[in-house]
């Protein structure tokens, strides 16, 4: 019976040893995995943020073909469907072990429940954030951050007016609670949304109550602990970027 291929007609998948394009081996999810790469990933220090962000493109698009009913896809399919390249899919996946099988390429299911272990999202994260002005607001209120193995659980600001409202079933707790909330809830991602001049301290507050990593939309840069990662998002740098391209276009 033929499989469902990538692009959703029907088209079967070749068979073994028809090859898929490209160099390199694909065996089956999860088979084969090296202690070397699984020790590498649990540390993070030798896996690039390029390529985790690659993880997290390749994870959305096999959420997609398994939600449209397909089974397998080699990498092939998968990068002319979302204009990827196949060799560097290889690449990336190659770094945390060895999956599929050369000619009959990924199991689907299998291949995105490895993905989303690697990403940690087979475990609830809980996010509190500090700041609720405009950003930290809507920040939460994204969709993003309260599905798919993330969570909202606690809203903390400095500023005495806001402590004390609430935000959907949250209430926004004054600084002074956040070890406490962080104790109680088990977050383990602190989101940094306050004016920059605010920034070292509130990186400091989260470091100090128990987060493990934060994620800082502070325009500005933090000193870090080595124990709790930081990942800046700065919305004007990318707005900057897309600036040269248009002057250099006129």
């Amino acid at each position: 019976t033929p499989r469902k291929a990538a692009g959703g007609r029907g088209r079967p998948l070749p068979l073994e040893g028809q090859g898929v394009g490209g160099s390199g081996v694909e065996r089956n999810p999860g088979e084969g995995v090296g202690r070397g790469a699984a020790a590498r990933f649990a540390r993070g220090g030798d896996t690039s943020p390029l390529t985790l962000n690659r993880l997290s493109l390749y994870l959305r698009c096999l959420q997609q073909l398994h939600a449209e009913g397909v089974e397998r896809v080699s990498s092939k399919e998968l990068a002319e469907r979302y204009q990827l390249s196949a060799s560097q899919i290889r690449k990336d996946l190659a770094q945390f072990g060895e999956f599929g099988i050369r000619g009959v390429g990924y199991e689907i299911e299998h291949l995105r429940d490895r993905l989303r272990a690697l990403l940690g999202l087979d475990k609830l994260q809980g996010l509190v954030i500090f700041g609720v002005g405009s950003v930290g607001t809507a920040l939460a209120r994204f969709a993003g951050f309260n599905q798919d193995g993330y969570r909202v659980v606690g809203l903390v600001d400095a500023d005495p007016a806001k402590v004390g409202r609430r935000l959907g079933e949250l209430r926004v707790e004054p600084p002074a609670r956040l070890a406490a909330l962080v104790r109680e809830t088990g977050a383990s991602i602190g989101v940094l949304a306050v004016p920059a001049a605010a920034a070292q301290a509130g990186y400091d507050a989260l470091a100090g109550a128990g987060v493990r990593a934060v994620l800082n939309f502070a325009p500005t840069q933090i000193r870090t602990s080595r124990s709790v990662r930081v990942k800046t998002v700065d919305l004007r740098v990318d707005l900057e970027e897309l600036g040269y391209f248009l002057a250099r276009a006129r």
